[in-house]
């Protein structure tokens, strides 16, 4: 665990720890996660809040969410995370959002902003985790593309 933070590999925004007393009335974060071995990445967005029924009631409560334990929900990402252990990964907040939607769309736009399904390493391997945008847009048909 980092000095002066209560949890292990800690999200990093702006060159600082970030923790929970920073959230303010933010809903959300856009965030990069690098592999320090293999040097891929990934860019993904976590909400802050999670909003449950407890059980025998009516009304949604909120509470904060899993995001400081989060590594994203790429399969390709925590299979690497088994292999390598979470310390040969970094985790940057690029943006706070106050929105949920302002959240979707800046990943959305980080996304097409990095060329995620279209950038190699060196040796031809896919520069990033993330395999499609939206579900809608995908790696299989653009990487290696010339037209």
């Amino acid at each position: 665990m980092s000095i002066g933070c209560n949890y292990d590999n800690p999200w990093i925004y702006e060159e600082k720890i970030f923790d929970s007393d920073q959230i303010q009335d933010y809903y959300g974060f856009v965030y990069l996660i690098r592999n320090t071995l293999n040097h891929r990445s990934y860019i993904g967005r976590k909400y802050f809040w999670q909003f449950r029924t407890p059980k025998g009631k009516n009304r949604k409560v909120k509470s904060e969410s899993d995001w400081k334990k989060y590594y994203g929900s790429c399969p390709e990402l925590k299979e690497d995370i088994q292999k390598f252990g979470k310390e040969n990964f970094t985790r940057n907040i690029l943006s706070l959002h106050r929105t949920k939607g302002k959240t979707n769309f800046e990943e959305t736009r980080q996304l097409f902003v990095h060329n995620v399904l279209t950038e190699s390493l060196d040796d031809g391997t896919p520069a990033w985790y993330n395999s499609n945008i939206l579900s809608r847009y995908f790696r299989k048909d653009y990487y290696g593309n010339t037209d």
